[in-house]
């Protein structure tokens, strides 16, 4: 069997010859109900997460998830800590000091607040990096649209849509018509290597 007919067919891309071309292009593919697809541009383009149809990030879900785990792990180590409870302990690292100082009990609100602060400050910012990490497939070190020759040219002035071929709209002969309608130059069937 021949190395071209082990590869496996990506999709379609198509090149369009300027931001609002790709923007209005952008539109029609998220008409016609494709829901595995692609801009590629040297810049973001304003509006086009609309025009794509995209909806917000779940990055902001993760990132509250890990200020709310910060926050309630605070509490805990501050209210907990001076009981004597053995998971407690194990937990703290077995350091119980139950001093008072000035005058405070082991739980007051003032001198609790940098602790709050910071648990759920650091825990937001991990949660934040890990959502987008993950939600992003981070990192991706190899792409099919790469082997495309003219792909070079998306960080200086090329603007491209790119059709995957697991979409369930996706047929080879209309999706290639499809784009070449919609003004897409150089379209190019495009491989998984």
């Amino acid at each position: 069997m021949s190395d071209a007919a082990q590869r496996r067919l990506y999709g379609f891309a198509a090149e369009f010859a300027s931001a609002a071309a790709l923007y209005h292009a952008a539109e029609k593919v998220r008409d016609k109900g494709f829901r595995r697809w692609d801009v590629h541009s040297p810049y973001p383009i304003h509006g086009m997460d609309d025009a794509m149809g995209l909806k917000g990030s779940k990055v902001s879900l993760v990132s509250l998830l890990g200020g709310a785990t910060g926050l309630t792990l605070a509490f805990l180590m501050i209210s907990l800590a001076g009981d004597d409870h053995g998971i407690v302990k194990a937990i703290m690292g077995n350091f119980n000091y139950p001093l008072i100082v000035a005058g405070k009990t082991p739980f007051d609100v003032e001198p609790s607040v940098p602790i709050f602060f910071e648990l759920t400050i650091l825990l937001t910012a991990f949660g934040t990096v890990l959502g987008l990490l993950l939600l992003g497939r981070i990192p991706q070190l190899h792409h099919p649209m790469f082997e495309w020759d003219r792909f070079e040219k998306v960080t200086d002035d090329g603007f491209f849509i790119a059709i995957r071929a697991d979409d369930a709209l996706f047929d080879e002969a209309e999706t290639r018509q499809f784009l070449e309608a919609i003004g897409g130059t150089a379209v190019s069937r495009i491989e998984e290597s």
